[in-house]
């Protein structure tokens, strides 16, 4: 039984899971809008919507935070300028997932995740 098990795996161990978190979160923020799979970008909401409170704040200590998170500059730099005015008046709910269906090589559930 796996009561209270909080999170997926992806068959990665816990320091290829923080990669590839990170990578789709960097590609999210520059592009605004990607397509991966729906346990992906399940698990890529939380991770993008914390990123997005954070910079929001707008403290030093918070920018440190989201520098040590993020590895791709631009993405930080897009994160502040832009998307933190943005959304300044909204109270989280920063992304929404749309589900596409099958993938057609091995069948696996495919979304797309995006910036509201």
């Amino acid at each position: 039984m796996e009561h209270k098990v909080k999170g997926r795996k992806f068959k990665r161990n816990a320091k290829s899971r923080k990669a590839l978190m990170r990578g789709l979160a960097c590609a999210l923020i520059n592009r605004e809008k990607i397509k991966t799979t729906l346990a992906k970008a399940k698990e890529l909401r939380p991770f993008t919507e914390r990123l997005i409170t954070k910079a929001k704040k707008g403290t030093p200590s918070q920018k440190k935070k989201i520098i040590s998170i993020l590895d791709q500059k631009k993405a930080y730099l897009h994160l502040i300028r832009d998307l933190s005015k943005k959304y300044i008046d909204r109270n989280g709910g920063y992304t929404r997932i749309v589900k596409l269906g099958p993938r057609k090589g091995d069948g696996a559930e495919m979304a797309i995740i995006e910036l509201i």
